[in-house]
């Protein structure tokens, strides 16, 4: 067996050793069922509320009420992820729904991606009481 010398090997130095990497810690705020993530100075409140003015071609009623926003996340540069879904995975409407977020959201940010997501499935669950509200008001037994 042999000992080396503790000052030869600097994993044998008993003092502390410096942490050069911070933890990361998200702070995860939830609204009305929509995941939240801010790292930059724009607030996830804000994106949500702009968000109501994109329309569901076929339902007539924002995509923040249906419940198919799942998730904003605010880069520290501000960039704006959605994580979003459909009624349908098949809905033919999709291009129109990702173009109008991206106009609106042009207003916050250049920087605006969508991440269609597809689990957990959209169900009626996800709408709002507001958009339950509005639904009742189009004849739909919500």
């Amino acid at each position: 067996m042999t000992h080396t010398d503790p000052a030869a090997n600097p994993m044998a130095q008993s003092e502390p050793v410096e942490q050069r990497f911070a933890p990361v810690t998200e702070e995860v705020k939830k609204l009305e069922g929509t995941e939240i993530i801010e790292q930059g100075t724009l607030a996830g409140e804000d994106i949500l509320e702009a968000l109501k003015d994109v329309i569901d071609p076929e339902l007539g009623i924002n995509i923040v009420d249906l419940g198919l926003v799942y998730g904003v996340t605010i880069s520290p540069e501000n960039a704006i992820r959605l994580n979003m879904t459909l009624t349908s995975a098949a809905c033919p409407l999709t291009d129109v729904i990702e173009r109008q977020a991206e106009m609106i959201l042009a207003e916050f940010s250049s920087e605006v991606s969508i991440n269609w997501v597809w689990l957990p499935p959209w169900g009626p669950d996800r709408i709002t009481t507001d958009g339950r509200d509005q639904l009742r008001a189009l004849g739909f037994n919500v």
